[in-house]
Order: structure tokens, then sequence, then C-alpha cells
């Protein structure tokens, strides 16, 4: 079931740290097991805000939750990966009665100040894969060439839209085998993404460069911009600046879980023609009389 860990602790998604932090120990003080002996609904309500306060404590793993939404979030993080590196004293501590190892092997079954116990794993595998532009805004399958122990595998990849270059993507058991009979390890894929020749972005925006002869900047004109579908008729008003955007809302990067669809937003620029023909320059030559 999809969760919410901003919802689950009260806080909005522009929370900062301290916010975080405050509203976790004020939940924690209501449901610790120690003030609910036997209350397995405080307990679990407990182990709801601990997750969540694990992954948004941590810069990078909320920057991926956020990315990714609760569903992408978790194909790229087990339990393990979570509580990985935590202080569990710190997390669970201050409010009296039993450790914090003690606690967080009591709710997640692990040994003493360690995260949940699991068959240990081969190593880890890394490797960089270049995806195209498009791709990585809206997101798609991609198949790659895995070389292991000289065998050359296909192996097939889902890229979440909005992904960002530097982004890491997670394939579960393609990574060392285990000598002592546990499962593999997992292969990182490290995300670099070609440039497009036409769209550059901005977060989860798209911009796009639109030229427009000088007569449609003063008088108002209306102009087609291309957008990742079909190109899109758009009005521009009279006078606007070189520089100016026009917005286009919804056709950035396509949508994940909660997140929205961004904006395509159209950059003006004046285009200069490099020669004129007679008619063009008496023309101008007119105007620059009446100093336009």
């Amino acid at each position: 079931m999809a969760k919410d860990y901003y919802s689950v602790l009260g806080v909005e998604r522009s929370a900062d740290a301290a916010t975080i932090k405050k509203a976790y120990r004020k939940l924690a003080q209501k449901y610790h097991p120690d003030k609910n002996p036997g209350d397995t609904k405080a307990e679990e309500h407990f182990k709801k805000i601990t997750e969540a306060y694990a992954v948004l404590s941590d810069p990078e793993k909320r920057k991926q939750y956020d990315q990714f939404g609760d569903a992408g979030f978790h194909q790229r993080f087990s339990q393990e990966d979570i509580f990985r590196n935590m202080n569990f004293g710190d997390i669970f501590g201050g409010f009296g009665g039993s450790s914090g190892e003690d606690i967080f092997s009591q709710l997640f079954g692990a040994g003493r100040g360690h995260a949940p116990r699991r068959p240990a794993k081969g190593q880890d595998y890394s490797m960089q894969i270049s995806i195209p532009f498009r791709l990585a805004v809206q997101g798609g399958e991609r198949r790659i060439d895995y070389r292991s122990d000289g065998k050359v595998e296909q192996i097939k990849v889902r890229i979440p839209p909005g992904i960002e270059k530097g982004g890491k993507l997670r394939v579960a058991g393609k990574g060392g085998p285990n000598p002592a009979g546990g499962p593999p390890g997992d292969l990182y894929l490290q995300i670099d993404i070609e440039p497009d020749p036409i769209f550059t972005r901005e977060g989860y925006d798209l911009l796009v460069k639109a030229e427009i002869p000088y007569s449609g900047i003063c008088l108002g004109t209306s102009i087609e911009v291309p957008t990742l579908e079909s190109p899109k008729r758009v009005k521009v008003p009279a006078g606007m600046q070189p520089g100016q955007k026009i917005r286009l809302r919804g056709y950035g990067v396509a949508a994940l879980g909660k997140r929205p669809t961004g904006d395509l937003y159209a950059i003006i620029e004046v285009a200069v023609p490099k020669t004129l023909s007679p008619e063009q320059k008496a023309l101008l030559e007119q105007l620059k009389t009446v100093d336009l």
C-alpha cells in the first residue's frame, strides 16, 4: 500500500529538517511502545512514523523519494536501505525506557544496533548508461547490454519519467554472486542524459527557443511551438520582449506518482534576417524615419 511520508508525519512537502524532526518527536512521544504496552495499533503507527522519519531526515533519501514517489522509491530502497546509517539511539532515544537499539530490534526484528537482518548479499555492481533526453523526460523502457563473468546479457530497464543526470536505478539480483550461497548483489545504473537538439530542461520544466519576426513582436502574432508530441499554436501578444517566456501548462516532464506534469516555456527571440530584399530595406528605411 502506498505511503505518503509527509502525511504520516503531518508536515508539508516543503518542511525543513527541524520541522520534520519536531513533528516526529511529538508523534513518537505519543505512540512510543513503552507508553503503549500491548497496543498493537500504537506500535504499528510508531513503525510508520519512524520509517517516514528515517527517509525524510536523510537529504539524499528524501530527494529520491520526492523524485520517484512512494512506489518508485521502494523499488530502489529496501527496508535495510532505509534504516542504513541511522543513529538508532537518536531516532528512538530521548523518550525513556528501552534503548534505541532494543526498540529497533523489538519493532523490526533486527539484531542489536543493526538494520533488519537479511541473508548476506553478494557484491553490488555499478555501471554507467547514457539515455536519450526524451526517454529521461517521458520515461519508458530501455534494453542495455550488461557484461558479467565474461557473458553479455540484455537487461530490460524501466526508466521513470523525470530522472535526472546522476540519478541511480537499482536492478535487483544482477550484482556479484555470493560464494556462501546467499542472494546475489544488485546492479546500480548511473544515469547520464544525452542532450536534445530542441529542448533543454530546468527541473521538471522544458525550455524551447521561439524565433519571431520583428513585425510579429511589435504587432502581435501566433506561432507554432514544438512540444514532445506535436507542435502547438500559441498567441504572442504585441510588445513582448526578447527573453520573455510563454508558458504551455502541462507540456513538460511527465508526471510520476503525486508529482504533476511539468510545463513547457517558449523563450521569445527576435529573428534578424542576414540579408534583406530591396523592398524590405526600403520599408525599414521608412520605419527608421519614425524612430521604429
